[in-house]
């Protein structure tokens, strides 16, 4: 073989090796399509909400997973053939069947749901005007030791109820005031003392109250009145004697529904005196009310 004839050969097997080589360089990348295809399937309106997983081997498209309907197979499969490097499209997606319809009404049965039953509201409890409050004093008071305007303590002898319901429970504590204390004379001149309760405190609320005024007034040479005012019946008082030496008054009966103030001196120059846990009745000159309380 002659020299030129051998350069001629190589020439050829090199030029040989060139084409073989920049075809292998166009071969398509199975990754390339599949990550490509995958992408448009999830970009595409018509195909992004499907559970597709695509892959490619040798430029054919594998497509599994599912798809809501038929049309949307359809675009599955024109993405992938639109590919470039695609050969083939293997479509293994599934289409889910439709939910079933919910089942009708019957006729008779109402289309709206009935209102709601309100719950009665508890409502609150009125004291009226003329309601009794029966106490006992938690210390001693006279006509001549306490002082007008003075604070003084009670306590609840008896409940009061409305309705049924203890509005009041007995115990519950009270305070009142001494609207008039005058001392009286040896020889001219009345004894007086006057009393109202101001508020009371329920279940540990305390209520400012208006009653009417206990009175009692003991006049000269040992004659003695009682009266309950602002509200109350007169001549309810609670009558009580003086213990002997004068040393204090004892505790009497009540007189009638509206028995008031104890009474003090009947002879000599004593005084008005209510010993301790003496009981009084006061009568409300003006309605309280409560909130709704419970037995």
């Amino acid at each position: 073989m002659s020299t030129f004839s051998k350069g001629a050969l190589k020439g050829c097997i090199v030029s040989a090796l060139l084409v073989f080589g920049a075809g292998c360089s166009t071969h398509p990348n199975d990754d390339v399509i599949a990550k490509n295809v995958q992408s448009k399937v999830a970009a595409d309106p018509a195909t992004k909400d499907s559970a597709v997983l695509v892959t490619s081997k040798d430029g054919k498209v594998s497509l599994r997973g599912s798809v809501k309907d038929g049309a949307t197979q359809l675009r599955l499969q024109q993405i992938a053939r639109e590919e470039p490097g695609v050969t083939g499209v293997d479509d293994q997606t599934a289409v889910l069947p439709e939910p079933a319809a919910a089942p009708e009404q019957a006729a008779n049965t109402p289309t709206t749901a009935p209102a709601p039953v309100e719950t009665p509201k508890p409502q609150s409890i009125v004291l009226p005007a003329g309601t009794t409050l029966t106490v006992t004093v938690d210390q001693a008071l006279s006509s001549d030791k306490s002082q007008s305007g003075q604070t003084f303590q009670a306590t609840l002898a008896q409940p009061v109820t409305v309705r049924g319901t203890t509005a009041v429970p007995k115990g519950s504590k009270v305070t009142g005031t001494v609207v008039t204390a005058k001392k009286k004379g040896k020889i001219k001149g009345e004894g007086q003392l006057s009393l109202s309760l101001t508020s009371i405190t329920i279940r540990g609320k305390n209520y400012p109250i208006q009653t009417g005024t206990l009175d009692s007034t003991v006049k000269g040479k040992g004659k003695r009145t009682a009266a309950t005012t602002g509200g109350g019946a007169a001549g309810g008082a609670l009558i009580g004697g003086l213990a002997g030496g004068g040393k204090g008054a004892g505790i009497g009966a009540l007189v009638g529904a509206g028995a008031g103030l104890v009474g003090g001196a009947l002879t000599g120059n004593k005084q008005i005196e209510i010993p301790a846990e003496s009981p009084l009745t006061f009568t409300l000159s003006k309605s309280l009310t409560l909130p709704p309380g419970r037995n």
